[in-house]
């Protein structure tokens, strides 16, 4: 697993802050209802963010993972495709802005942003939030209320984000959303080109039903004609067998006091697992292939379980004798391309 991640000082500064405003005892009664939420799943009837106490509550509980998930996806696309320098973000069903300070810290050229969230609430609460940003792309970031589906406008920008949004929409609009993020990575494309601009990257849970949500939109942008960057080495059909097992990766984090009072845990860490693809309107540098679980460490020998471009899953030994391969073998991490130090050995399309 890669090192433990933080949230930007600026960030946690001002999320404490914020859930200052309400008793710890609230926070956790929402917290309990948003975790059952999470398990039952949504009633699509009622906004799951319509007060503020469930904004707050939402925050605390989710923010620091939905942020470290984030950045963790953006930074294999940034590992891959080092020429790209987005300078516009629109992120869709930002909810109180992970993935607004998640690209900010990947990507610095960024100079504006503009999130869409339907929630008045949770556009305050992150709004708030934003305001204690150095970053001009983050701190000067336009909310707007409105979502996106087949009768909105295509949004544009160098790099699209959306993220933890699928799970809480239905399968039509699930796929009405990423037709539409698919065009818009076309027109951005088409707008920004001195930038390699039109990327798009979606995060889900790395739950079973996250990734078939991922593998949906992944298949959904192929047959859209852009190509798939990260994390897949290829565009084809996903080696993986349906029931039996599911592409998805993982971030530690850091759990600060008031977040385990809220969730109402000991630990100082927790685990998030996501499952994300991104895809962008031109060809791109991609991994010759991707490590899909922890490597198997023995005495002068390690066993990397890959997606390859050619021969769809397979478990790959590295021996001792083979010297500075190995040696990177044994520094690997899950999630990371392979062979390390290689990610633009493959371009897409």
């Amino acid at each position: 697993m890669n090192a433990v991640s933080t949230l930007p000082d600026d960030l946690d500064d001002a999320l404490e802050a914020s859930l200052g405003r309400f008793p710890t005892t609230e926070l956790t009664r929402s917290v309990q209802t948003l975790i059952r939420q999470y398990r039952e799943g949504f009633d699509r009837s009622v906004p799951a963010l319509g007060t503020e106490a469930a904004v707050a509550a939402y925050a605390g509980y989710r923010m620091p993972a939905t942020y470290s998930a984030v950045r963790a996806a953006l930074r294999q696309v940034a590992l891959l495709a080092p020429g790209f320098a987005p300078e516009t973000q629109m992120d869709v069903g930002g909810g109180t802005g992970s993935a607004l300070w998640a690209a900010s810290a990947v990507w610095p050229t960024l100079r504006t942003a503009t999130v869409l969230e339907q929630s008045p609430s949770a556009i305050a609460f992150g709004r708030r939030l934003a305001g204690h940003a150095p970053a001009v792309a983050v701190r000067e970031a336009r909310w707007q209320q409105a979502f996106v589906d087949r009768s909105a406008p295509a949004p544009t920008a160098d790099l699209v984000t959306m993220s933890y949004v699928l799970g809480e929409l239905s399968p039509a609009v699930q796929e009405d959303v990423v037709g539409t993020l698919a065009r818009g990575a076309a027109q951005g494309a088409a707008q920004g080109a001195a930038r390699g601009a039109g990327m798009l990257v979606i995060v889900e849970p790395g739950t079973p039903a996250g990734y078939a949500r991922i593998a949906a939109a992944r298949r959904l942008l192929a047959a859209s004609g852009l190509h798939v960057v990260a994390p897949c080495p290829h565009d084809g059909e996903c080696p993986i067998r349906p029931g039996q097992d599911w592409c998805h990766f993982a971030v530690r984090l850091n759990r600060t006091a008031l977040h385990r009072r809220i969730k109402d845990g000991t630990l100082s860490f927790e685990d998030e697992k996501f499952s994300y693809v991104a895809a962008s309107a031109r060809p791109s540098p991609r991994a010759e292939s991707r490590i899909l679980r922890h490597p198997v460490k023995r005495k002068g020998l390690v066993t990397l379980r890959l997606c390859t471009a050619e021969d769809g899953l397979a478990d790959r030994p590295v021996s001792k004798r083979q010297g500075e391969t190995y040696r990177e073998a044994r520094d690997a991490v899950w999630g990371d391309a392979w062979p390390i130090g290689r990610e633009s050995a493959s371009p897409a399309g």
